[in-house]
């Protein structure tokens, strides 16, 4: 039983970690010269800009930027519960709670790559000052780490769900 607990744990702890990477980290879109995230385009490793309201289509980079913050606090606030419930739930019951947390945490950072998956070529050919090499590039490891986030909140979020307290 501790062997699984151990588990559920490093297999929340590893999503949350993605999580926290593919938000802060400058690796959504990527190329030869440049590096761009949700936050900020960077040519030549010293020349960022921050997107901010001069951004064409700033409203878009805004949701993606809000629903994966969200999904982050999300699944920290999950671990938390789940670490309580340990404490409180009586023997039988289910960690509905921190499933249902879960679930929340995956539904954002899938609603998040999803609409950079969607609008990126968009927003990319309508800020051109900040994409102008964006047509060389390719979609980065912090992107990727996005969606691997979403699948392991996803199991997490299931695993809590099927999952039984006991002694």
């Amino acid at each position: 039983m501790l062997v699984l607990l151990a588990f559920i744990i490093i297999f929340h702890i590893t999503s949350a970690a993605l999580l926290f990477v593919a938000t802060i980290d400058n690796a959504w879109w990527v190329g030869e010269e440049f590096f761009a995230d949700v936050w900020r385009v960077c040519v030549n490793n010293t020349n960022c800009t921050e997107i901010d309201t001069n951004y064409r289509d700033y409203p878009t980079m805004q949701a993606v930027q809000a629903t994966m913050i969200l999904s982050t606090i999300l699944c920290c606030i999950a671990f938390l519960i789940f670490v309580l419930q340990l404490f409180r739930l009586k023997q039988g019951e289910r960690f509905v709670l921190t499933s249902i947390i879960q679930l929340m945490s995956c539904l954002c950072v899938m609603i998040a790559a999803s609409i950079y998956t969607d609008r990126r070529e968009d927003l990319h050919k309508s800020n051109t000052e900040f994409y102008h090499r964006a047509q060389e590039g390719s979609y980065g490891y912090s992107f990727i780490l996005a969606w691997v986030a979403f699948a392991f909140t996803f199991i997490s979020g299931l695993m809590y769900l099927i999952l039984r307290k006991r002694k």
